[in-house]
């Protein structure tokens, strides 16, 4: 199986689907998201500095991410391909992603987008902040992590059009109908 970037706004379902994809084809799983919870539960000193930056909505730098990310993939067991959940989020990071993965003799693969309009994601990580006691999830810092995904994040899809591994999946108000497309769209690769 190839790598696979899993891409969206805040709320998408990144996590969701990426469990879903790494069951189904039994590959590795790298979610920044909970690499950086686990951190900041811990207490390093990486934790609370990745901290200060999620309470105001912002994203890490990029060195910081990269070095978390190859010491995790370089991890990962071999020839099963890996999804990446969470990252990248700049132009950047994709360019620092794809030189780290050439340096190893691996790609990226390709990148599964979900679209999702932004009401439903709203709606999604205010229930979250309540299910999961997730002090990220107020609605003052959704709006700022949403003004962060379309100005940093979102023109990122354009670069992976250009890379051609960009593959859009459309939320029609069912995971069991945007799975099913996921899935027969990965089936091929």
């Amino acid at each position: 199986m190839k790598n696979i970037i899993i891409f969206g706004a805040p709320g998408s379902g990144k996590g969701t689907y990426s469990d879903e994809i790494v069951a189904r084809y039994g590959m590795g799983h790298i979610s920044t998201g909970d690499v950086l919870r686990a951190e900041i539960k811990n207490g390093t000193e990486l934790g609370k500095t990745a901290k200060g930056y999620i309470d105001q909505g912002q994203l890490l730098p990029d060195s910081l991410m990269i070095d978390i990310l190859a010491k995790t993939y370089d991890a990962q067991p071999k020839g099963r391909g890996v999804i990446f959940d969470g990252f990248p989020r700049t132009i950047a990071q994709a360019e620092a992603l794809k030189q780290m993965l050439a340096e190893r003799g691996d790609d990226m693969g390709v990148m599964v987008e979900l679209i999702v309009d932004e009401d439903t994601l709203l709606k999604r990580l205010l229930n979250r902040a309540i299910e999961q006691g997730r002090a990220d999830d107020n609605e003052e810092t959704i709006k700022k992590r949403f003004a962060v995904y379309h100005s940093q994040t979102e023109p990122l899809a354009e670069w992976f059009q250009k890379e051609s591994i960009r593959h859009t999946f459309t939320w029609k108000g069912s995971k069991e109908q945007m799975l099913s497309e996921i899935f027969a769209f990965l089936d091929k690769q």
